[in-house]
């Protein structure tokens, strides 16, 4: 067999070059690491926006995915009596305007927009991903506001805040900083840089957030127990016994309501 020729080779190389650069340069339609995706366009497994398989395929976090999903009603699990439990646990005052803010009627209304939650897997997927969620719902909405700080990330320069403006926790998962509340409103299409204060105001809005950041950050890891929500959570302030307490509060919670929705919690509880 004759040995390929020098001009050949350097013709092939040129050929392996070119569909590198091409395989480079060639990226998908608006690429957004954390997924904030125009309307119309779906959040991909892997944080970026496009149309497709690709990204409406399996493993799509948010917007308009066609992958599969289970036959699971979220409606029959957060049943009025699963949801009132939980207002319940607050105390029956003043100090905890989110006992009447917060209704499953609101809840159900933002679920809408973003029908993979709690019905991707199996059924006990669908059960522990719901129970992890209201989990952390209980225990965030159990903080308080801090007021006394703005919240603002100057060097988040691409998401500059808007003088006045307050970007300290707000909805069921605190939604917290000013690169959250403009990715979050660019999501959600509402002012989150100029209007923060709307996520505390309107009840589908502040769950909306919270679904939002649920299916953009922690959805993903879901399968690596419930240990690893926490950390994409709040593991920086609580992980690696910086506040076991806190880190107890959550999987007390979790491990609660995987009981009533008669499931097992999993592996890996703890970060």
């Amino acid at each position: 067999m004759a040995l390929l020729n020098l001009k050949n080779c350097d013709l092939l190389l040129t050929f392996v070059a070119v569909g590198i650069f091409l395989a480079v340069v060639i990226i998908p339609k608006q690429v957004i690491g954390q997924c904030n995706c125009d309307p119309g366009l779906c959040c991909s497994q892997y944080g970026y926006c496009g149309e497709g398989n690709d990204f409406c395929g399996d493993g799509c976090q948010s917007g308009p995915c066609y992958a599969n999903t289970n036959d699971v009603v979220v409606a029959d699990i957060v049943t009025p009596e699963f949801f009132d439990g939980i207002k319940n646990q607050a105390a029956a005052s003043s100090d905890c305007p989110g006992k009447s803010f917060y209704t499953r009627d609101a809840f159900l209304n933002a679920l809408s927009s973003y029908p993979r939650f709690g019905r991707v897997g199996s059924v006990d997927d669908s059960k522990r991903e719901i129970a992890a969620f209201f989990a952390h719902v209980t225990h965030e909405t159990g903080k308080e506001d801090r007021r006394d700080n703005n919240y603002c990330d100057t060097s988040k320069q691409q998401y500059p805040c808007t003088p006045g403006k307050f970007y300290y926790g707000r909805g069921p998962l605190q939604l917290t900083g000013n690169q959250n509340y403009a990715e979050a409103g660019k999501a959600l299409q509402f002012e989150g840089l100029n209007s923060p204060e709307l996520v505390a105001q309107d009840p589908v809005l502040s769950f909306k957030t919270a679904l939002w950041f649920w299916m953009t950050n922690v959805h993903s890891v879901l399968s690596q127990g419930f240990g690893a929500t926490i950390q994409k959570i709040n593991g920086d302030l609580e992980c690696n016994n910086k506040e076991p307490k806190k880190v107890q509060s959550r999987i007390g919670f979790y491990t609660n309501y995987c009981q009533k929705f008669g499931v097992d919690p999993g592996q890996n509880l703890s970060c």
